[in-house]
Formats: C-alpha cells, sequence, structure tokens
C-alpha cells in the first residue's frame, strides 16, 4: 500500500464526523485569508475532501480542487460538480494547466508524503503555473524535532475546544493499529527545517519567503508562503 492507496481508501485519520468538518472549516478559512483578490484564481493541491470548499470558491474567482486519490476526486465531483467556478483536477491535470495561469497555489498538509525529488518537481511546476507577482502557500510541514505524540497532544486540545475529545482518545487508539501507523512506520513522513523548506523554494525560482501562522490546529508544524517574480 502507497500513500495514495490509503487516502483513496477507507481509513480512521478523522475521529468523527465533528472532527472532519472542523478540520476543513479551519483550512478553508486559513486559506481564504491568502487568496489576493475576488477574481483570483486558486489552486488547492492536494486538498483532500475539501468540504468547505464551497466556501473558498465564495471567495475567489476559480478554485482548482487538485487531489491524487480517485476515490477522493469522485467525492469532490459528486459534492461540487455544480459549481461553476470549481473545477477538480488529477495531479497530471495541474501539469497540463496553461502556464501563468493561477494567483495562488495552496499545499497543506501534502509535502510530507511526498520525497524530496517529488517536491522539488512539484514547486518548479507550481511556480509555472503561477501568474508573476503570484503567491505559494506551503502549509502543514513537519519540522524534524516534532513527534507523533506532540500531533497527538495537539489533537487531543483541537478535539477539546472542539467537543469531541472521547472520540479523538478512541481514535487515537485506532490509529495506533491502523494502517496509517504501518506506513508511517514503513514510509515515514518527510520532515524539513525551516532552512532546508526556503533552500528549496528558493532554488524553484522564487523570491520573497514569508512564514505566516500554519494552517490548523497544530502549531509546532510550519508554513511558508513564498512570491513569484513579477
Amino acid at each position: 500500500m502507497s500513500w495514495r492507496d490509503f487516502w483513496n481508501g477507507e481509513h480512521s485519520i478523522y475521529v468523527s464526523p465533528r472532527h472532519k468538518a472542523l478540520h476543513y472549516r479551519a483550512i478553508a478559512t486559513d486559506l481564504i485569508g491568502h487568496i489576493p483578490a475576488p477574481n483570483g484564481v486558486v489552486l488547492d493541491h492536494g486538498c483532500g475532501e475539501a468540504l468547505d470548499a464551497g466556501r473558498v470558491a465564495s471567495a475567489c474567482g476559480r478554485l482548482y480542487l487538485c487531489e491524487a486519490a480517485p476515490n477522493v476526486r469522485e467525492k469532490l465531483r459528486a459534492q461540487f460538480g455544480r459549481r461553476e467556478n470549481i473545477t477538480v483536477v488529477s495531479p497530471e491535470e495541474v501539469e497540463a494547466l496553461p502556464e501563468a495561469t493561477l494567483d495562488l497555489v495552496v499545499a497543506n498538509s501534502l509535502v510530507q508524503y511526498l520525497s524530496r525529488d517529488e517536491l522539488k518537481a512539484l514547486l518548479k511546476t507550481w511556480r509555472g503555473k503561477l501568474k508573476p507577482g503570484g503567491a505559494l502557500v506551503i502549509a502543514d510541514v513537519i519540522p524534524p524535532d516534532v513527534s507523533p505524540l506532540t500531533d497527538a497532544s495537539q489533537l487531543l486540545a483541537f478535539a477539546w475546544r472542539g467537543g469531541f475529545l472521547t472520540a479523538a482518545l478512541a481514535g487515537l487508539v485506532r490509529t495506533a493499529f491502523s494502517d496509517y501507523r504501518k506506513l508511517r512506520a514503513q514510509y515515514g513522513l518527510s520532515t524539513y527545517t525551516p532552512e532546508a523548506v526556503t533552500e528549496l523554494i528558493r532554488e524553484a525560482g522564487f523570491t520573497t519567503i514569508e512564514r505566516p501562522a500554519n494552517f490548523g490546529h497544530n502549531p509546532h508544524r510550519m508554513t511558508f508562503k513564498a512570491t513569484k517574480s513579477a
């Protein structure tokens, strides 16, 4: 099983429907904060089920939802197929987009599932698809010194605030025996220091690099915002 296979099937990453809804609501709010203009063209690369994408689409001109898992793409099309300004695409279809098309690219909680070479290739793709002056936001990057225990404690804090603590406790037990834990043990998750991410972004040809607040509930992970030179 690969990471793509994992996300394409049934899993228990979200401990309850409330957890999933609150997670995607928070991500949508954070994403909207980076949309440069109401007519902006936005790519959410590695969007997952993107339950609150309708709200994101209402804040921009066009929203591309990119997801590698075919079953997830079908769910997205079923949910958002009637929205004229939402287009569901595969990673291969992102590569086929015209150059200098996008105002904003967001990749949240994605790079940990990519190899370094895959990330370098995507950085070049994203830069090519962005308009001059467009922005790239890479969020939820895991530093090497953040452990699974830290992630678990942040989930429990989020669950306490969100009213699903009991489900979160049970979910952590399920995860300990799940395919996610096995895959994490087999493949690991890619981690980066702030300096390493900055270097990769600069190598791809981006200029100004900022460190805004991280997306979602875990402040121990990192977000980077870079601009394509005008």
